[in-house]
């Protein structure tokens, strides 16, 4: 395990990003069944909605893990730079716990606002990523 051993914080940001994502999905099931829901429903789109801001903040980290997973994972293994990987990874973490307090709160607007600038600082992160990525392996 010494050969990752350079890329702990980037491999711990991934383990965190995907235990947060798994802890909001039983949160997120039982907000909406108290709404009277039925398994698998989606809230009415309702930002004041503690179940619908619970929803959107579980689907997030769903639509956002496989890229987040990706580009960690391909700069790990093309060896980019471990600095620069702990770093954007970390960074990609920070963003999405930020995002998910500002949507449990339900602080900020529905588009813009805060949770929109932790969603841009997360995505500019991963596509870091992926141009270290590119330049190891080319």
């Amino acid at each position: 395990m010494e050969t990752f051993a350079a890329y702990s914080h980037a491999l711990a940001a991934l383990v965190l990003f995907t235990l947060i994502t798994l802890a909001l999905s039983p949160f997120s099931a039982l907000s909406k069944q108290k709404a009277g829901l039925a398994p698998g429903a989606t809230p009415q789109e309702d930002y004041a909605d503690k179940a619908y801001r619970l929803n959107r903040a579980y689907l997030n980290g769903c639509e956002t893990l496989p890229a987040f997973l990706t580009v960690t994972l391909a700069a790990i293994l093309a060896g980019a730079a471990p600095f620069w990987v702990n770093f954007l990874a970390s960074l990609v973490l920070v963003s999405r716990v930020i995002m998910i307090l500002i949507h449990l709160r339900g602080s900020g607007k529905p588009h813009g606002g805060l949770r929109s600038v932790f969603y841009v600082i997360g995505w500019s992160c991963m596509g870091g990523l992926a141009i270290l990525t590119l330049v190891a392996v080319f």
